[in-house]
């Protein structure tokens, strides 16, 4: 029987991709682990391979073609043993065929993205039919795996909104006469998996209904894009259609900011003593044969490696939200701004309180280079439980930062400049750096977002003690 080979969902937030590049052809054979194409997603190029043998039937989506829906069919492989031709007939017959963009093509206008939906609509909505087949598993599953580990489940980016559940589970609990939209679910990404019906059945697991939710106020509706092209001249603007990265930031910080209550908390650093010890610990780095430097240790590698440490010593602020309960995260997995040409994306230094300030340097260095190449893989940019975004290379004094879900806080770090500081009732010039901290009131309190900050600037003052 033929296999058919899928877009796959690469991260929680995909929902179309790109397929770059083809390595195999129409009647080639192809082994387990043979890389067999390219795929660019919203945040990174990643190659896929095969995880079974067989021959490459019908190529369904040219190489080039962008903006492919996930689970859409993009090529056939016939498996051993089968003719190739009658594979391509009977299982790529009638599967959507679509055509490579040309640059030289006109571009279709871009649709407004769709207003985020309210508190409480999945579970309000009927029940949803089951998912389609995981295109690396199931029933007639895809021949694709991504390098280092198989691709993650689809999901919706309406994220908690859509309910996820296994289609065992769907069927236990449409018999119990359970709503799915109120069962906590333990499996991946929050799935509710048969275990949960079954908790379920006994009272366990069982969230409120949302009985209030159809009385919040509706978001006021936003502007159409014949609405806004209305307000300006015809021929006095060019239209450059969004990518995939530009509009997944678009969803996410739109739904940030209009389901988090951010608040903010602003201070001053002194951190004279920290680029003192920054030049010194710089000037005596051991040098290879070339004369290269073993590590070159910036300020954001302190800012990194002060916010995990901090986030340890203040542990009711290193949490996330989540309806079922909070989760306290036992490490500091630090998420850090990367600016790239179509938007920006946040690789994440795991369990930074354990790793000494070069190798952050080392490792921040690298995230960075294959961040700008769009060649980090999945792990390397989702999770996180707080982030830093550092704008003091371009002179920026203070700002705010987006939180960026389902983290709690994110921390903005302006630049280091002299300014007059009053000390034993003088004044002098002293090297000051402002940071704020924007936090998620559902989850940090006032009071718990004021320790954690004070705790930074602690450490940051006095760098020696994250020595300690």
């Amino acid at each position: 029987m033929p296999i058919n080979i899928l877009m796959p969902a690469l991260s929680p937030t995909m929902e179309k991709g790109n397929l770059a590049k083809w390595f195999k052809k129409e009647g080639e054979a192809v082994k387990t682990g043979d890389v067999i194409a390219e795929i660019e997603t919203d945040k990174a190029t990643m190659e896929y391979e095969a995880v079974d043998d067989g021959v490459i039937a019908k190529i369904v989506v040219p190489e080039g073609t962008n903006d492919v829906p996930v689970n859409q069919l993009i090529a056939v492989l016939a498996q051993e043993g089968e003719d190739p031709k009658a594979a391509a007939a009977a299982a790529g017959k009638g599967a959507p065929q679509l055509k490579p963009s040309a640059t030289s093509a006109p571009h279709p206008a871009p649709s407004a993205p769709p207003s985020p939906p309210q508190a409480g609509e999945g579970e309000n909505k009927a029940e949803p039919a089951p998912p389609k087949p995981s295109p690396l598993g199931g029933e007639g599953g895809a021949a694709l795996a991504a390098r280092g580990g198989r691709a993650a489940p689809a999901v919706d980016a309406r994220g908690a909104n859509r309910i996820f559940a296994s289609p065992l589970a769907r069927r236990l609990a449409k018999d119990a006469g359970i709503d799915l939209g109120r069962i906590s679910g333990s499996g991946p990404h929050g799935r509710v998996i048969a275990r949960d019906v079954a908790a379920a059945k006994d009272g366990k697991g069982l969230r409120e209904p949302a009985a209030a939710a159809s009385a919040a106020p509706a978001l006021a509706p936003s502007l159409t894009d014949q609405q806004i092209r209305a307000l300006y001249e015809e021929g006095s603007y060019e239209l450059v259609p969004h990518d995939g990265m530009r509009r997944t930031i678009a969803q996410r910080l739109t739904a940030s900011v209009q389901t988090i209550p951010h608040f903010y908390l602003t201070i001053d650093c002194d951190i004279g003593k920290l680029v003192a010890a920054r030049e010194e610990i710089n000037a005596a780095a051991p040098k290879d044969k070339d004369g290269k430097p073993a590590y070159k240790l910036s300020v954001n590698d302190f800012v990194i490696k002060a916010l995990a440490l901090a986030l340890q010593r203040v542990p009711e602020a290193n949490v996330s939200w989540s309806e079922a309960g909070m989760l306290k995260h036992k490490h500091s997995d630090i998420g850090v701004a990367v600016a790239l040409p179509a938007g920006l994306i946040t690789p994440i230094i795991r369990n930074a309180e354990t790793k000494s300030l070069s190798a952050i340097s080392n490792e921040m260095k690298d995230l960075a280079a294959r961040a700008r190449a769009r060649k980090l893989m999945p792990q390397d940019y989702q999770g996180g439980t707080s982030s830093v975004s550092n704008l003091g290379m371009y002179g920026i004094k203070d700002f705010t930062a987006v939180i960026n879900p389902p983290q709690s806080t994110i921390l903005a770090v302006g630049a280091g400049e002299e300014r007059a500081a009053v000390r034993g009732g003088k004044i002098e010039a002293a090297q000051i750096m402002s940071a704020t901290l924007s936090c998620d009131h559902r989850s940090v309190d006032g009071a718990l977002g004021a320790q954690l900050i004070g705790v930074f600037k602690a450490l940051i003052e006095n760098p020696v003690m994250m020595l300690v």
